[in-house]
């Protein structure tokens, strides 16, 4: 049966109130303040069913490309199926590039991380490319962010500069010689370590459990605590170092790959039915 709707009553603009819940950033942050740890995966596969299917039982999901074949076609579909699945997308850009900062934000991200980190000079020109003016130099031009055109207004640019999450990843010796100034960089939202380039630029590349590294990721992540800045860090699938990054501070973690959990349950399970 078709309903019919008299002229006049219904509109696009007022038949719902706009935004009625938290965006799923808006979520993201709310669960970092309340002090409850988020965990999420790397996606490194380009097929956007990934997405739909890790939705129901993470808390972000942290799209790589900086080392993975994933192009802005398929990262749009992983977009577009996050935000189906009600879960905050956080984009790793292969570079501070302007091209690549506006790109992924323009088509949905909900927040950005700058990887290799080495002073407070990037991440001033990064922040500033994150939002649009006043705060920034983001240039104008969203489309799925803006719902495709429909809602480009003033209150648009204002709610973007606010929402957007903007991470920078400390993994050089450099960054972490800088970190106090990078701290002061205003906009930053939250500060990432990867473990396994800190390591190396220190000489030690993957003895994660070296005593100087160790002491070096625990500095960070209380330096980063005590500027008011959201700590994280990037990790495999293991348990126990991300309990203990827990137990160092961090806000959130990302727990492994796509791939990680498919190689290690099925090597896993073969292992168990063929005993």
């Amino acid at each position: 049966m078709r309903v019919r709707i008299a002229p006049g009553i219904l509109s696009h603009s007022d038949s719902f109130p706009e935004n009625p819940l938290p965006s799923p950033i808006q979520k993201f942050r709310q669960q970092l303040q309340a002090g409850r740890v988020a965990l999420g995966p790397m996606v490194t596969l380009s097929d956007p069913s990934i997405t739909e299917a890790l939705a129901g039982s993470v808390d972000f999901l942290w799209y790589d490309l900086e080392h993975t074949a994933i192009g802005l076609e398929s990262l749009k579909a992983h977009l577009i199926a996050a935000r189906a699945g009600q879960v905050p997308a956080l984009v790793r850009v292969p570079s501070g590039a302007i091209a690549w900062i506006k790109r992924a934000l323009d088509i949905g991200a909900d927040g950005i991380i700058l990887p290799r980190v080495y002073g407070p000079g990037e991440v001033r020109e990064f922040v500033s490319a994150c939002r649009y003016p006043p705060e920034g130099t983001r240039g104008f031009g969203p489309h799925r962010p803006a719902d495709y055109g429909r809602n480009m207004n003033a209150a648009f640019t204002v709610q973007a500069n606010k929402d957007v999450f903007v991470v920078v990843q400390i993994e050089t010796l450099e960054a972490v010689q800088t970190l106090d100034e990078i701290l002061k960089v205003p906009g930053v939202d939250s500060i990432v370590i990867g473990p396994m380039d800190l390591s190396a630029s220190m000489g030690l590349l993957g003895q994660l459990d070296h005593p100087r590294v160790k002491e070096t990721i625990q500095s960070i992540v209380k330096r980063t605590r005590a500027a008011g800045i959201f700590a994280a860090i990037g990790l495999g699938t293991n348990a126990a170092p991300v309990a203990q990054a827990m137990r160092d501070g961090v806000h959130w973690a990302m727990c492994g790959s796509d791939y990680n959990y498919l190689i290690q349950f099925a090597d896993r399970l073969y292992a168990e039915i063929r005993k």
